[in-house]
């Protein structure tokens, strides 16, 4: 399988997938299709295009059959993958992590415009500021902790739904963002950001992107420099 990512520092749709195989030790190959633009006559968009015509990472290509959109891609894994707890088994808490999974795909807009990925950045002064002027940014904040609480406390953890799942894999760019950001939650929220970046994916996910030391302009609202 060839999994098509964009610059892992700034692609938290692209996080998802990666993080999710690399935690189970699904192998593929990776193709990083690095962000230049996103017009239509990018080398990103032109590379991409030929995969998918939406033009977004990421893109899974397996013996020939092309699946993009993170919630398709993790679905597809976990019927090619079905030894793994992709998925919870119970069939009740598995409706529940989909549902999370679909409310993250489809919501938390004003935290993800406000307080956009950058792993290799610290910005807690720009996430007093989002917090203080952006009541939408506040309400995302609540919603996560509440959804993650409830969650944690019915399976007992250590992750969402027990052991280490798709529904992580979904929230791990919002832990990326609640550390650039320093962005304030609750014991229970923190606690499972720590678990989230000591995962065998998610941490080797990190070392690549800190590892990029690109500098795009158009992904970078706070800054006009990397922080060397």
């Amino acid at each position: 399988m060839q999994l098509f990512i964009g610059n892992k520092n700034y692609s938290s749709w692209s996080m998802r997938p990666w993080v999710l195989m690399r935690q189970y030790e699904i192998p593929f190959e990776e193709v990083m299709v690095r962000f230049d633009a996103f017009g239509p006559g990018s080398k990103f968009k032109q590379r991409i295009e030929q995969l998918t015509p939406t033009g977004r990472v990421p893109v899974l290509v397996d013996d020939g059959l092309v699946v993009w959109d993170t919630l398709a891609i993790a679905e597809y894994l976990a019927e090619r993958f079905s030894q793994h707890p992709l998925w919870p088994r119970d069939a009740r808490q598995r409706a529940r992590a989909r549902s999370l999974c679909a409310e993250m795909h489809a919501g938390f807009s004003a935290l993800r415009s406000h307080c956009p990925q950058n792993l290799e950045a610290s910005l807690p002064e720009i996430g007093r500021r989002v917090m203080q002027e952006q009541a939408a940014v506040r309400s995302d904040l609540q919603r996560l902790q509440a959804m993650w609480s409830e969650a944690l406390r019915t399976s007992g953890g250590p992750f969402l739904f027990g052991p280490f799942g798709i529904a992580d894999a979904y929230f791990a760019p919002v832990a990326g963002r609640m550390r650039t950001y320093a962005l304030p939650v609750d014991a229970t929220a923190q606690a499972y950001v720590e678990r989230l970046f000591a995962s065998a994916g998610m941490a080797a996910w990190v070392r690549d992107a800190l590892a990029e030391r690109d500098y795009l302009a158009f992904e970078e609202p706070y800054r006009t420099a990397r922080d060397d």
